[in-house]
């Protein structure tokens, strides 16, 4: 696999996004973020290249993944917008497959399935919830599930609960079958999802993290 220097990352703005861009800056990484609104954008690094465009749009994640080695989802729902998930991780796919990227990671909620879940009471209580209440983002996750299990590349998705936007590190549990946790600090989510990228164990795999 390619050494990781430069980075593309969709959703960087986001309550997890922050972090993570904050997070692998502090690591040294290069990075190329995708933004909406530049204009509104305030870090000032000169590790960090932004590219103006929609996740939607397959030209402006190609263009993001020019140069790129991997790539980080953390891609938020807007409201009153359609479901997004799906749509992104499809030209991400994509746009991997002509840059010849290989490592994808992508966050999501818990309440995505997989065949080998055994979902406690509490977990798949959270899943019904959402299914009832946010049906369409929620049959999405697992369209953008289908779609990576499906593909070639080396991918991981992160199924998450409630994310606290703090500093504060604390221990956390990850598990392949069922939520480990209620909540999980934005802070150690940033250092899972850039472990992840090297560390092999979650390729091809959509493990639960939450701090225990």
């Amino acid at each position: 696999m390619k050494p990781f220097s430069k980075i593309a990352i969709l959703g960087g703005t986001g309550k997890s996004g922050k972090y993570l861009v904050q997070h692998l800056l502090n690591q040294g990484f290069q990075l190329r973020l995708l933004l909406r609104n530049p204009e509104t954008f305030t870090i000032n690094s000169p590790l960090i290249e932004v590219v103006s465009g929609d996740a939607r749009n397959h030209e402006s994640v190609q263009t993001l993944l020019e140069g790129c080695q991997a790539v980080i989802s953390t891609v938020g729902q807007r409201k009153g917008e359609p479901s997004i998930f799906s749509d992104a991780t499809r030209n991400v796919i994509r746009a991997m497959a002509h840059w010849k990227i290989d490592r994808y990671i992508s966050a999501t909620g818990l309440n995505v399935d997989t065949p080998d879940d055994q979902k406690s009471e509490p977990t798949q209580s959270a899943t019904d919830w959402m299914r009832i209440h946010y049906p369409m983002t929620t049959a999405d996750k697992q369209t953008e599930y289908g779609l990576l299990s499906a593909s070639s590349v080396n991918w991981t998705l992160v199924r998450l609960p409630m994310i606290e936007q703090t500093d504060e590190r604390r221990p956390t549990v990850v598990s392949l079958v069922d939520c480990p946790g209620s909540y999980i600090s934005a802070t150690d989510l940033a250092h899972f999802l850039t472990e992840s990228l090297s560390d092999p164990t979650y390729f091809k795999k959509a493990p639960f993290i939450a701090n225990g």
